[in-house]
């Protein structure tokens, strides 16, 4: 899985968990097509990033990531694996939900996983298999306020991640729902140092903090460190055992 013609494709890898997981793929070993709206790489060190290079596509249109791709591959890379990270977290009252906004959350989440894993289908098939990871949520198996979308669109993803694991088996291709709790980046830093939140973590995640980035990344670039294996179809919830403590 380290050859570096072997090619892993992040999505949303620009910023945040997406990020960390890019890097910790390349530090890894693997060349990484870095997929974002932007095309940005994320910051890393000189040696990692000349694993990365980026790609620009919106994951929620039709289409884009077979043309996405079709040019990784048109840079004589093989597509090895994939980790549908991209995604969207938009709050509203349940009774107040626009449509426009529940459909925003489920084609970024739920509807752009799957088309991202329908393009790189082929490719792994050619290869002889791989690896799916689709970046979930702990909000799946939860009733939050204000968050009947994003609750909705994770479910879906773990619901995707089943079906393609038992579907795409015997081509070789491995699914997996990875489903982290609170995480820190950059971009939420400052939400979850607030007061009322900060004190509600520490008495809800058994260790008091949250989890970061980096532990996401380096959990996905684990994933990959074996080629085959028998896990497969499960959601693993990276939370720090907060769904489980009373």
């Amino acid at each position: 899985m380290n050859d570096t013609k072997q090619c892993i494709v992040v999505t949303g890898a620009s910023r945040g968990i997406g990020a960390a997981i890019a890097r910790a793929m390349a530090e890894a070993g693997h060349a990484v097509a870095c997929v974002s709206r932007s095309g940005a790489l994320p910051e890393a060190s000189t040696a990692s990033a000349a694993r990365m290079f980026g790609v620009r596509a919106d994951v929620a249109q039709a289409g884009a990531m077979a043309e996405a791709c079709r040019e990784i591959a048109g840079r004589g890379h093989r597509i090895a694996g994939l980790v549908n990270n991209a995604g969207v977290h938009l709050e509203s009252p349940a009774a107040q939900t626009p449509l426009d906004q529940w459909h925003a959350v489920m084609d970024t989440n739920a509807t752009a996983t799957l088309l991202a894993a329908q393009a790189v289908h082929p490719h792994l098939v050619e290869a002889g298999g791989g690896l799916i990871v689709n970046i979930g949520s702990f909000f799946d198996k939860l009733g939050v306020k204000r968050n009947v979308a994003y609750c909705a669109s994770k479910a879906a993803v773990g619901a995707i991640t089943r079906c393609l694991a038992v579907e795409w088996a015997a081509a070789g291709i491995r699914v997996i729902d990875v489903a982290p709790g609170y995480i820190q980046t950059d971009l939420n830093a400052g939400m979850l140092a607030s007061g009322p939140l900060r004190a509600y973590l520490q008495k809800r995640i058994p260790s008091g903090e949250p989890g970061t980035a980096e532990d996401v990344g380096r959990f996905v670039a684990a994933l990959y460190a074996q080629p085959g294996g028998f896990l497969s179809g499960e959601t693993i919830y990276l939370d720090g055992a907060q769904g489980i403590a009373h």
